[in-house]
């Protein structure tokens, strides 16, 4: 199905996780992918939630992880009005009415506008841009070039999930690795338990993304989960990162127990 939308060009009609999840997106510009899997992937269970999805675009991580948690609840937050026409276009595609809305509104704008209300989320997921002002040769579609530059800095996106999680609320998001360290003092600020799972395109190589959780209030250590590999060393996806693509595995962000090493002594 191929159609036009006003602002985005042609919209075409695309499938992910193995023919379950349905998107309207626009052809040209910044189309879902890895990333928005892996998040949704990464989000804990929630039961009904509230899931808030920042940044939502066309819905991909708040309609994925509604998708694989059928009692949750899920709001998709986007500031680009023809992108959230199409976040609510996908809610109803996906036969979410009862479970999903899309709100066009802007996070760093005053808190009235989103007509959210504080401290009401059990978890926060956002997908934020990529890249300073700068940092990159931006792109000439609007939609791309807005999901990939951010126009300041992260700390208005912190800002709002420390507003609307509950306490106990955990925040989710995906950036590049290069972002750690700014990531890490945005968390500073009111969260602890951090989980970061390093995520790599070949086993042999640099972490080319970070998936990080935290949780509102809490006084838990960081730790560093074992890293997650994309891509087998022929090119392909390697059996985890199939299972998750197809949406039949999730991205554990906890560490995991072991039993102790016997005593040999015994």
């Amino acid at each position: 199905m191929v159609k036009t939308f006003s602002g985005l060009g042609e919209i075409v009609e695309d499938r992910l996780l193995d023919g379950r999840l349905l998107l309207r997106q626009p052809r040209r510009g910044h189309r879902a992918g890895s990333d928005a899997i892996l998040l949704a992937a990464a989000v804990p269970d929630l039961g009904e939630g509230p899931l808030l999805d920042i940044g939502a675009g066309v819905g991909t991580v708040g309609l994925a992880a509604a998708l694989a948690q059928p009692a949750l609840q899920i709001v998709l937050l986007e500031r680009d009005h023809d992108l959230a026409a199409l976040a609510a276009e996908n809610i109803v595609l996906n036969a979410l009415t009862g479970r999903a809305r899309a709100v066009a509104a802007d996070i760093a704008g005053p808190a009235a506008e989103t007509g959210l209300q504080a401290g009401s989320f059990a978890c926060v997921a956002m997908n934020p841009p990529f890249y300073p002002p700068g940092g990159t040769r931006a792109s000439p579609v609007p939609n791309r070039r807005a999901a990939h530059v951010v126009e300041d800095t992260l700390e208005p996106w912190f800002k709002a999930a420390r507003r609307l999680l509950r306490p106990g609320g955990r925040i989710v998001l995906i950036h590049r690795a290069e972002a750690l360290a700014e990531i890490l003092d945005a968390l500073r600020i009111g969260f602890g338990d951090v989980a970061i799972r390093p995520i790599h395109a070949l086993a042999d190589r640099p972490a080319i993304r970070i998936v990080v959780t935290a949780v509102l209030g809490s006084r838990k250590p960081a730790a560093l989960l074992p890293a997650f590999v994309l891509n087998a060393p022929d090119g392909g996806f390697t059996s985890q990162s199939e299972a998750l693509h197809r949406g039949r595995a999730a991205l554990a962000m906890t560490a995991e127990t072991r039993p102790p090493p016997p005593n040999r002594d015994q």
